[in-house]
């Protein structure tokens, strides 16, 4: 088979590999799709090396089809249509023992600490498995593990139909929360700097303002002066950062979702003086994968319109710098595109 390394040095490559039959209590995969996320572009940019053992399989997002299994699983049946939800916790740390699993303090997040989903078999533990509807197709399913990513965040923020929204960054994920937070009941508005990804946001239904405008008396206008229940900082920049408590309206809440590498400064004394809540948001539980399952099998998630390109395995390298161009909104790796030719 074939399965895409990180190799250090911002490089990609993709090799010839046998793959190993599923051991007890595992399934193995044939990967249909993989999409690349922000934190795979960390990964191919160096900054988790000392997380990352190189050369390493990555990926996280993904779809496929349950392949094999190894002995002593039950309940799943090849050909079954699957997604994974690629964290592995300890159960003894002290955060899964008050019931935070999904944040175990040696949590194994696969596709990162351990081998991932950009190869066409994959063995994974079966109790990773998240089963998909027949009527989700395996490309949309891909997009499953960052539509819980943002299930959770607009869970976190304990967000209520009616309430207003900022979303500050109009990527993917940002996008995403966006259309969660909509798709709950809630007005949402994203600002944006990059224009093409404005005009995206706007064609989506959503009010897209750019930062350079006053878009804090924008926000106070749309929420007649008492500004917004929640405000989801997703773009991961310092001036984005410190602007945010500006948006939010008395005692309501920031929502931190972005990496950030390093320490930001933030305005306490507004934080202070509206009683505002902030939170941090980091990956998601089992219920938001179900939720996410259940909101693009709905079409409540605009997946066309995030998926800007289809590419094959063999062009991984040429996927990522797209991707770290900033050419793409987000691009999905077709994992098995070529395996008859080339099995032929």
């Amino acid at each position: 088979m074939l399965a895409a390394h990180y190799a250090g040095n911002r490089t990609m490559t993709v090799d010839e590999a046998d793959p190993a039959p599923p051991g007890p209590g595992e399934v193995q995969i044939a990967v249909a799709y993989n999409g690349i996320c922000g934190t795979d572009l960390h990964i191919l940019a160096g900054h988790m090396d000392a997380r990352v053992d190189v050369p390493a399989v990555i990926g996280h997002e993904m779809s496929g089809t349950v392949a094999a299994l190894g002995d002593g699983v039950a309940g799943w049946a090849v050909g079954d249509p699957v997604t994974v939800m690629p964290l592995a916790w300890d159960g003894t740390c002290p955060a899964c023992l008050a019931g935070n699993a999904h944040i175990c303090q040696n949590l194994d997040f696969v596709g990162i600490d351990s081998p991932g989903a950009l190869q066409r078999r994959w063995n994974v533990d079966a109790g990773l498995l998240v089963p998909l509807p027949a009527t989700l197709s395996l490309q949309h399913a891909a997009l499953v593990e960052p539509t819980a990513v943002a299930v959770h965040d607009v869970r976190r923020a304990e967000l209520e139909p009616g309430q207003k929204a900022v979303v500050i960054g109009g990527g993917p994920i940002g996008v995403l929360i966006a259309a969660v937070a909509r798709s709950f009941g809630a007005d949402v508005v994203v600002v944006e700097l990059d224009p093409k990804r404005r005009s995206q946001v706007a064609d989506l239904g959503f009010t897209a303002l750019d930062p350079r405008d006053d878009t804090v008396a924008a926000v106070e206008e749309w929420t007649g002066g008492a500004g917004a229940d929640v405000v989801f900082e997703v773009s991961g920049a310092a001036a984005a950062v410190l602007g945010a408590v500006d948006y939010a309206k008395v005692r309501g809440t920031l929502v931190v979702v972005a990496i950030h590498p390093e320490p930001r400064p933030i305005n306490l004394q507004r934080v202070f003086w509206r009683e505002l809540r902030l939170l941090g948001a980091r990956v998601y539980q089992r219920q938001d994968f179900d939720t996410a399952v259940a909101l693009l099998d709905a079409g409540e998630i605009p997946a066309d319109a995030l998926i800007t390109k289809v590419m094959p395995l063999s062009e991984v390298q040429a996927a990522f710098d797209a991707l770290t161009g900033g050419e793409a909104m987000k691009i999905l790796i077709d994992v098995q595109a070529g395996e008859q030719s080339e099995a032929a």
